[in-house]
């Protein structure tokens, strides 16, 4: 596992309202402790103990919950989080729950790997692999609005075929979404 905190959430951080974040899947902490410094109380969930030790930290709240659990129940209320994010990670069944817990204006970002990356190592399961265009029709099926989206290959951490996304709730004002360029 990276510590290196991915290029797409470094960049796209900085959207992200006053407010607590959640950290879904954090695994040892590398996104977690990023959010922590730009001043947002971070929730880091994921089913590993040990991981959850090294996430931990200043400003980070850590909760070990295995979201793929049969009996897995979504542990957040409605609205709950300026900011969710998501790496190297899909479970199609948390969709609807975590869109629903964003804030009016929060702010969803989610990378993970896509069909084809089987040719790259794993994950190579299609349950683990996003369809094409698949970000995007969940943005539209939960009625957010998209800043970025990319579908493709990348070269670090190591080399795959992933789609990414930031998609924000309707109250998220447009004139927000300006950054500058990188």
């Amino acid at each position: 596992m990276s510590d290196v905190i991915s290029p797409w959430v470094q960049r796209f951080a900085p959207l992200i309202p006053s407010g607590d974040v959640l950290d879904l899947a954090c695994g040892t902490g590398r996104h977690a402790r990023h959010l922590a410094a730009l001043g947002h109380a971070v929730v880091a969930v994921d089913q590993n103990a040990d991981a959850l030790v090294e996430a931990a930290g200043p400003g980070i709240v850590t909760s070990q919950i295995d979201l793929e659990a049969d009996d897995a129940v979504w542990a957040f209320g409605p609205e709950r989080f300026a900011g969710i994010v998501v790496t190297n990670y899909l479970h199609r069944p948390l969709i609807a729950d975590m869109v629903g817990s964003l804030a009016p204006n929060g702010v969803l970002i989610y990378e993970t790997f896509s069909e084809g990356n089987g040719q790259f190592g794993k994950p190579s399961n299609p349950a683990y692999l996003l369809a094409p265009g698949e970000l995007l029709a969940w943005a539209a099926q939960h009625g957010l609005r998209v800043i970025a989206f990319e579908d493709g290959l990348v070269e670090t951490p190591k080399r795959a075929l992933v789609q990414r996304i930031v998609a924000v709730k309707p109250e998220f004002p447009r004139v927000a979404a300006l950054l500058p360029a990188f």
